[in-house]
Formats: structure tokens, C-alpha cells, sequence
């Protein structure tokens, strides 16, 4: 199964590195044909252009700065994003590489009479989630009712791959974790993937 793994996180000894190469090593294993977009080491541009917004409608989208990356999302059958839960969100280099590659024409199309979107990504056919937050786990779910789950499921895949699965794995306390939480989280991601 081809994979898009997207890293998203500006250190490279981050908790989020390793749990992403524990991930990699994992699906490998599995037989996964892994492709790594490390969104920070890539050095992407996570800013949506004007000339991207104004195609959005356009005949043709502007992918002439995007085209590897677009490539990629319409490629994968399988996609891992590993990333921070900063603030109940995901991080802006995360939420812009969705803004600019989830794009018209490639992961949805548009109704012709601007009704809902029409998805695109059938050829995904599951998204993995692996992401630390600092927060307990009530917090996340009982007061915030999992705002980037809902967001991810329900807005974005909802949207643009109505029939992928989706496995979602949440690391709480994460600046708090010692060996042995991240030990067995990684058994978790194992037992999960």
C-alpha cells in the first residue's frame, strides 16, 4: 500500500520524530511503501498564495509550486499524519499544507452550482493519526469533545474521502511522559496500525 507519512513539528529531537519513526519502522514492516514528507525539514511553504486562491475556481488550480506535493496526496492509499495538538488545533504548518494541497481538482471538485463539494480521494483508503497533546485525556475529550478528530473526520475527509478509515491515537500528558508511557504508546500504534 503506498503511504504518505506528513510529519509535522520544527524540532527534529521531538517526542513527535521518534513516535513518527516508530510509525515508519511499524508499517514497513507491514509491507507499507512509505513516502516521508517532513513538512519542516522540506522547508514547505504552508502560506496559501494569492494566485492559488484566485484558481480555486478557476478552469485549472495553480499547482506550479505544489505539483510533488499534490502528486503525493492523490498517490496515497494510506495517510499517517504525526503532528502536536497545539491549543486544540492542529499546528499551522499542518493546517497549511491541508489549505494548499487539499486543493480543487486534485482532492475534491466543486458543485457547478457551488453546492457541497464533490470528494476526490478515492483512492485514499485510510488515515492514521498519531498526535501528543499536554493536556489529560478529559480535557481533550469531555470539555473539548476532540475538536481536531471532528475537524479531521468530519470537515476534511468528510469531505474529500468519504470511505477511508480512520484510527486516531492521542498521547496525552505527552510533556509529562517518561520512558515507559512512550514505550507503550508505541506498543499501542503497533497494535493499532
Amino acid at each position: 500500500m503506498k503511504c504518505l507519512v506528513v510529519l509535522s513539528h520544527p524540532l527534529k529531537e521531538s517526542l513527535c520524530s521518534y513516535l513518527c519513526q516508530e510509525t515508519i519502522k511499524h508499517l514497513e514492516s507491514k509491507g507499507y511503501d512509505i513516502t516521508l514528507l517532513d513538512l519542516y525539514g522540506a522547508n514547505f511553504d504552508p502560506v496559501l498564495s494569492a494566485e492559488e486562491r484566485q484558481s480555486y475556481y478557476a478552469e485549472d488550480f495553480d499547482r506550479s509550486r505544489l505539483s510533488k506535493e499534490l502528486e503525493q496526496l492523490v498517490e496515497a492509499e494510506s495517510l499517517v499524519l504525526v503532528f502536536p495538538t497545539w491549543w486544540f488545533s492542529f499546528p499551522a504548518m499542518l493546517k497549511g499544507w491541508i489549505d494548499r494541497v487539499w486543493a480543487p481538482g486534485y482532492a475534491y471538485d466543486h458543485d457547478a452550482e457551488l453546492g457541497a463539494i464533490k470528494p476526490k480521494l478515492g483512492n485514499l483508503k485510510e488515515v492514521k493519526v498519531v498526535t501528543t497533546l499536554g493536556s489529560p485525556w478529559w480535557v481533550d475529550n469531555l470539555v473539548m469533545h476532540k475538536p481536531v478528530k471532528r475537524v479531521l473526520k468530519t470537515a476534511i475527509l468528510g469531505a474529500c474521502a468519504k470511505e477511508c478509515k480512520v484510527t486516531f491515537l492521542s498521547l496525552y500528558n505527552a510533556e509529562k511522559a517518561g520512558r515507559e508511557q512512550v514505550d507503550k504508546f508505541v506498543q499501542k500504534i503497533n497494535a493499532k496500525f
